[in-house]
């Protein structure tokens, strides 16, 4: 393994973003870690974040935390923004500004994942766009369509959970709208069949995720960062795709811009690699060429191989043309820093022998 020197210049550079000064350029990618049982972080998971902020990681993006509706929730242990448990989230977030860094809680809503006799409230079903979007979760329950009641109630979820962040002195929010989510299910065609105001072509499509974007720009204010996360990939389709051409996804950028989306985080399978036939482009340098904002790059950095197998400590050189090309303004990583807490700190001091491989042992704790 190697360490280019160019590369470590780049990203161990302190920066601004969307006006939030951070201290290097590397970003901790949001992973579920499934250790809050009743929803509340713990000072377990305030010490596991604050690890990360107090080695060199610039930008701590939360494992995705639940917006306060009934809908919201399907994984069990996953912690939730809302309610009692947002003492425990400011507890997390004093943890990691203690040591120097900076953190935006991941708002999310799983929509068709649920199933109705899945906890906190059994009884609930899972909502999507569309009915029936079980064909792709692989779930035995069938999906119910969202009302537009319902689409409202959610939305204000989002800015409730938003408003919330900034009374506890998080630097920013970010909206999962990737990986076949709900906000992404709405974006995809293949789950999103309505005939509304919600359905319709690829800009018609992003509708939802303007109005959650709008809303929770109306109750934050104008200067407070909002990240919004997308996905060519989904869950149930590694080969699915959101845009075909750079017009596509233009088609589903400036609407969120227009609505107040401050910075852009793609997620992709291996960040490096172009996105479009014809270009050398990433899909973090098409999104921030066509959008005018900040992109976050995330997708297979440091570590051999992408997925949830066992993997090994890996060069980063694989980034460094799209780092010279200017293709992104941070840089996320994930399961390398799942598995070792000091990761960013040993790549910029050298330590490069020190560094610790990923296998799935590493889930089975806080590191």
């Amino acid at each position: 393994m190697s360490a280019d020197a160019t590369v470590l210049d780049g990203l161990f550079r302190p920066t601004s973003v969307a006006g939030l000064d951070l201290a290097s350029r590397i970003v901790m990618a949001p992973m579920s870690r499934y250790s809050c049982p009743d929803g509340c972080p713990t000072e377990e998971v305030a010490a596991y974040y604050r690890r990360r902020a107090a080695a060199a990681v610039g930008l701590i993006i939360s494992e995705g935390t639940y917006v306060g509706h009934p809908s919201a929730a399907s994984y069990d242990k996953v912690p939730v923004f809302h309610g009692e448990a947002l003492a425990g989230w400011k507890r997390v977030i004093d943890a990691v500004h203690g040591a120097g860094g900076r953190m935006f809680p991941q708002l999310w809503h799983t929509g068709s994942f649920r199933q109705s006799w899945m906890g906190p409230e059994p009884g609930v079903p899972g909502w999507g766009p569309s009915e029936n979007l079980n064909a792709f979760t692989g779930h035995p329950e069938a999906t119910a369509a969202m009302s537009e009641a319902h689409i409202a109630a959610v939305i204000e979820s989002y800015a409730r959970a938003a408003e919330d962040a900034r009374t506890l002195g998080f630097d920013g929010v970010e909206i999962h709208g990737a990986h076949g989510y709900l906000i992404d299910e709405f974006l995809w065609s293949a789950t999103n069949r309505r005939t509304d105001r919600y359905g319709g072509d690829r800009r018609a499509r992003t509708r939802f995720a303007v109005e959650v974007v709008s809303a929770i720009r109306d109750r934050v204010g104008p200067d407070y960062p909002i990240s919004f996360r997308f996905s060519q990939w989904k869950q149930q389709d590694y080969a699915a795709r959101l845009a075909d051409t750079p017009g596509e996804l233009a088609e589903i950028l400036e609407p969120l811009v227009d609505a107040g989306v401050s910075i852009f985080h793609g997620s992709t399978r291996r960040a490096w690699e172009p996105a479009f036939e014809g270009s050398e482009l990433t899909l973090a340098g098409w999104t921030r060429k066509l959008s005018g904002r900040p992109v976050i790059a995330v997708g297979g950095v440091g570590l051999s191989r992408p997925g949830l197998g066992a993997a090994a400590p890996a060069s980063l050189d694989v980034i460094k043309g799209p780092l010279e090309r200017g293709e992104f303004d941070l840089l996320a990583v994930g399961r390398a820093l799942l598995a070792d807490a000091e990761w960013a700190i040993k790549l910029r001091d050298g330590r490069l022998s020190e560094m610790v491989g990923y296998d799935k042992d590493a889930l089975a704790g806080l590191v």
